[in-house]
């Protein structure tokens, strides 16, 4: 018990790093459901090809190539606790291009206890999203997309309900491998609280990325703006008062970030080597989550995630890992096929 309930605060810690104050609902929809994702910072929203993962995280992304292609991605969490997701391609009429994805959050069983400790048996939380989405190419170069997302929630005897929308844009130049794009993800609204009063906020974050592969190495480089609706990412202790250096005597204030720091905290730099056409490396840095979830005295690679991916004729495997600070490391593993090819 006291292993899962560890676990459920790593998680709950980990998504709410872009929020400073716990004040949106299904906060776990940040969580990222992809390895390949994970691997590079969480939110991955640049790059085109034929991965169905991006096009559930950027909606834009999705395109012909991706049709029949199936992946199922599972967290890999101590504690009897898992997460992942698993999502479906295909092509429809007049060029539209939709995938079909559940994301899910399974907290296993636990043990129900009164104020006074005693046992009133079981229950299982969970959180579950449903969605669809579909893209629509202008042109070779433009393209835009959007999924509609149901949410459910249960946590013993409450529930809670809602739907989100994401919407995004891009601008892909295939000649010179760079794509361009902008996204507004989980604009939305609680229909029902877990209490009847409630209707708490979806954590919408507005994302831009641009991605650049070099004509000549095996680098793609991706950059990625997050949280753009909200200026100040940082976070004050309210009870943290003034000191005085016991030196001088003057007065030490409270720390606060400057306007570097603030602008930083926005910012995912992620890098993709593609030592192959079967073998990729990715690592990522993201100051936010470093300034969020770092232990003072040990800061250690907190920010940091890595990754791989192999490619073979049939299915992929992509690896993910964040390092979310001295407590812990979070793991995903993602495994990708075409149906198409067992099928011949």
């Amino acid at each position: 018990m006291k292993i899962k309930l560890g676990v459920i605060a790593f998680l709950i810690s980990f998504t709410a790093t872009p929020q400073t104050g716990g004040t949106n609902s299904f906060t776990f929809m940040d969580l990222a459901f992809n390895a390949r994702s994970l691997g590079l910072g969480t939110d991955f929203i640049s790059v085109k090809d034929t991965d169905v993962n991006l096009g559930v995280a950027n909606p834009s992304l999705i395109n012909s190539q991706m049709d029949k292609h199936a992946s199922f991605s599972q967290a890999l969490v101590p504690g009897g606790i898992n997460y992942g997701m698993v999502n479906y391609a295909r092509t429809l009429k007049k060029n539209f291009v939709g995938v079909g994805h559940i994301r899910f959050v399974d907290y296993g069983k636990m043990t129900r206890r009164d104020e006074f400790g005693n046992d009133q048996g079981t229950f299982k939380p969970m959180d579950m999203i449903i969605g669809a989405s579909v893209s629509k190419p202008f042109s070779p170069k433009l393209s835009i997309g959007a999924s509609l997302n149901f949410i459910y929630s249960t946590l013993a005897s409450y529930t809670s309900l809602g739907a989100s929308v994401d919407f995004a844009g891009n601008y892909y130049n295939e000649d010179n491998e760079f794509l361009a794009t902008l996204m507004v993800k989980n604009a939305g609204y609680q229909f029902k609280g877990y209490t009847k009063k409630t209707h708490d906020p979806l954590p919408v974050n507005v994302q831009f990325a641009v991605s650049k592969k070099l004509a000549h190495a095996p680098f793609r480089f991706s950059f990625l703006a997050h949280t753009l609706n909200r200026w100040d990412l940082s976070y004050v202790d309210p009870n943290a008062k003034e000191t005085i250096d016991a030196l001088t005597g003057d007065t030490i204030p409270v720390p606060t970030a400057g306007f570097v720091e603030k602008i930083g905290r926005h910012l995912t730099f992620q890098t993709e080597i593609l030592v192959s056409k079967n073998f990729h490396l990715r690592a990522a840095f993201d100051l936010q989550k470093r300034q969020q979830m770092k232990l003072e005295a040990r800061p250690g690679a907190s920010g940091f995630s890595f990754g791989a991916g192999f490619y073979f004729k049939k299915f992929s495997v992509d690896y993910g890992m964040a390092v979310v600070s001295r407590a812990g490391l979070q793991h995903m593993i993602s495994l990708s096929t075409d149906l198409d090819q067992w099928r011949k």
